[in-house]
């Protein structure tokens, strides 16, 4: 039996019943050195520990094996392991088969507590890959964020991202050592914070103020938030490409030929926890998306830089690895790539593709005769200055080809 245990910073005192003897029952302890630390040599005094090492699902991956012939097995970890936590990380790998897990008060609880703020009403970041931009999203006014960092400059990093996109006026309050001796609460804004460290175990609590941009999480996010050089997705075209993707958390979306990334992008901001990849040909291209996506706050969009369809063959490793969904912007000259990407799709997955020329509209046309799907033809015009009146000036028509495969 594998037993997730969570402990508090304050330690053993605060075990449960079932979690202390979940502890002295078990032949091998894995925790972070921390963790272990917090249980006393007299308690499992008969069980080895091990601290988890560098990559830490190298153990994660042996514990069946060590878990083997009737032998206990606990890993320690901080609060609700199931809180972006280690346990889930078990459960993702080993599935949840023989898997016990005994939650603590996870320091996300004990933050609003401190601060009086109803859980439902905060939203929580995990920032554990020591990426600060993942917080971006979480930076409208009034919204109230706490973030999981590591290590003790967390704070610094948020601070430095909020001060960067115009809300340093923002309350940070910077939460240390919850629950344990030497708990500390300090109140700053994130102007005045600058580059102070923290104790190694802390969290971020935001309350978002300030004159930054207004960047929602629907889909239509103005052209000139992304980096581009004219090949983007336009805003109104955008906002209905998404609509007719349908990002849904966990899933997966390629952007084939991504420009500048932003359908992917997008995808990613409107379902926490959706994943994507954009392929790109272009090398400058490619390295504009990643900017992109980190300035947007979806540090874990995936550049591919190369071309499609050939590209696709580094990114299927088994079936969990086809997409959902996938985006075709960059243009289509025959039916090749559109078959290609047909082929690739899960069943139920969705294909939504965009094209502006005339050779393109045969091609969607043509796939709709044999497929079925949706066929929409996208005007939009801009009200301009004309002379000393105003008129309308159109965009490009798009052309646009959806199909749910069956």
């Amino acid at each position: 039996m594998i037993t997730v245990v969570g402990i508090g910073a304050d330690g053993w005192p605060s075990l449960s019943a079932e979690a202390r003897a979940a502890v002295a029952q078990a032949d091998l302890l894995v925790g972070g050195e921390r963790q272990l630390d917090l249980v006393p040599p007299d308690e499992a005094s008969a069980a080895e520990r091990r601290a988890w090492p560098k990559r830490l699902t190298e153990l994660v991956d042996e514990l069946p094996a060590l878990a083997a012939d009737g032998r206990e097995v606990v890993v320690l970890a901080s609060g609700d392991p199931l809180l972006h936590g280690v346990g889930t990380t078990i459960l993702q790998r080993l599935g949840d088969d023989g898997v016990r897990v005994i939650p603590a008060v996870s320091s996300f609880a004990l933050a609003c507590a401190r601060l009086r703020w109803p859980a439902s009403s905060v939203e929580l970041v995990s920032a554990t890959s020591r990426i600060a931009e993942i917080v971006v999203p979480a930076l409208q006014p009034g919204r109230r964020a706490v973030v999981l960092g590591f290590g003790p400059t967390t704070a610094a990093r948020v601070a430095r991202v909020a001060r960067e996109r115009g809300f340093g006026a923002s309350r940070l309050v910077v939460l240390e050592e919850l629950g344990g001796a030497t708990e500390r609460i300090v109140e700053s804004t994130a102007q005045e914070w600058g580059e102070r460290e923290a104790a190694a175990l802390h969290l971020v609590a935001l309350e978002v103020r300030g004159d930054g941009p207004l960047l929602g999480r629907a889909p239509g996010l103005p052209d000139d938030a992304f980096e581009h050089d004219g090949q983007i997705t336009k805003r109104d075209v955008r906002a209905v490409t998404l609509a007719a993707l349908v990002p849904v958390p966990g899933q997966l979306l390629w952007d084939v030929g991504a420009g500048s990334g932003s359908v992917a992008i997008e995808w990613l901001r409107a379902a926490p926890g959706a994943r994507a990849v954009a392929i790109e040909r272009n090398q400058a291209r490619a390295e504009r998306i990643a900017r992109n996506a980190l300035t947007l706050g979806v540090p874990r969009l995936r550049v591919v830089h190369g071309a499609a369809p050939d590209a696709f063959d580094e990114l299927v490793d088994g079936p969990d690895e086809r997409p959902d969904a996938i985006f075709l912007g960059g243009g289509l000259r025959g039916s090749g790539l559109l078959t290609r990407c047909l082929g690739q799709l899960k069943p139920g997955g969705r294909l939504v593709a965009n094209v502006v020329t005339v050779e393109g509209e045969r091609v969607l046309a043509d796939a709709r005769a044999e497929h079925g799907g949706r066929l929409t033809r996208l005007a939009v015009a801009h009200a301009e200055p004309l002379g000393g009146f105003t008129g309308w000036r159109p965009a490009m028509t798009v052309t646009q080809w959806e199909l749910r495969v069956r």
